[in-house]
């Protein structure tokens, strides 16, 4: 099999930084992660090896028992970092500062008067962490979710991992639908997963089929395998080596690789060896084409 890298793919500066951190974190023991530090479940095995606690980030009200606090790369609201301090809980930040951008952008907006809407995933833990701190903000994750709102003044902003493409039709139904607004866009779809958007389009004419490699609830992760769906192109979302379905996998010449930004660079490395030592054998194997 032949297997075409994505110009672009894997981890970002952001996630780098922070796992650089939490490796040179003494007494991890010490030390609960207010969250997933990353979305890949690989990583986080890691660091519950090494005796760092994490919280599940759907459970994150009440106060972890350690003394030390991680905040992780997808950030909290100032308000939460605050009830965390005044806990007498001693913080390290790895907040990724694209992310610290989007809170400062929607804080501004909200200051000069303008009525914050966020363009992302609902509920997930970076969006959650920019509305905590507005008085008033709407979350949407697609045209359809767009409302007239009924105030006069809109600020938009997006989660660091929006696809460019749902931001585009996002905004301009929100235009369309708010027609006596005044509307002012922050765009804070951050680079590194622009460039792994745009090192995807390519490779999507290249191949005839595409592994996507990262964590199951990595949303830039899932935004590269949904592009692939919609282009039609056979796609297969795995979290490690040992996810691959060689039956699926084997009635392929040429397959793309690509990786979200949470995915260590071993990991990738790990998939590309197996795929390369996987035999194609097209037509000898009734398997749906269908994308996994």
């Amino acid at each position: 099999m032949k297997v075409i890298r994505a110009e672009a793919m894997g981890l970002c500066f952001g996630v780098r930084d922070a796992l650089t951190l939490a490796s040179n974190t003494r007494e991890p023991e010490s030390v609960t992660i207010h969250g997933e530090l990353v979305h890949n479940e690989t990583v986080l095995d890691d660091l519950r090896a090494r005796g760092f606690t994490l919280t599940d980030e759907a459970r994150r009200g009440g106060l972890p028992e350690t003394p030390t606090v991680m905040i992780t790369a997808h950030g909290v609201s100032e308000r939460e970092r605050g009830r965390l301090a005044a806990a007498g809980k001693h913080l390290i930040d790895t907040t990724c500062p694209l992310v610290v951008r989007v809170h400062d952008a929607a804080r501004q907006l909200e200051a000069d008067g303008y009525n914050v809407v966020v363009i992302g995933k609902p509920g997930h833990v970076e969006v959650r962490g920019i509305v905590e701190d507005l008085a008033w903000s709407r979350v949407v994750s697609s045209p359809d979710a767009v409302e007239c709102y009924g105030v006069a003044r809109v600020g938009v902003v997006c989660q660091t991992t929006a696809a460019a493409r749902d931001v585009a039709a996002i905004r301009a139904a929100i235009e369309a639908r708010n027609p006596d607004a005044e509307i002012r866009f922050v765009d804070t779809v951050c680079q590194p997963t622009r460039d792994r958007q745009a090192a995807i389009e390519k490779l999507i004419g290249e191949v005839e089929a595409m592994v996507v490699v990262g964590g199951a609830n990595s949303n830039n992760t899932k935004r590269l395998a949904a592009r692939c769906r919609e282009r039609s192109l056979p796609v297969h979302h795995v979290q490690g080596a040992d996810d691959l379905d060689a039956d699926w996998c084997a009635r392929f010449a040429v397959v793309g690789l690509t990786a979200g930004t949470s995915t260590p660079d071993a990991t990738i490395d790990a998939v590309e060896r197996a795929l390369v030592s996987m035999p194609r054998v097209r037509g000898a194997l009734h398997v749906d084409d269908r994308v996994r």
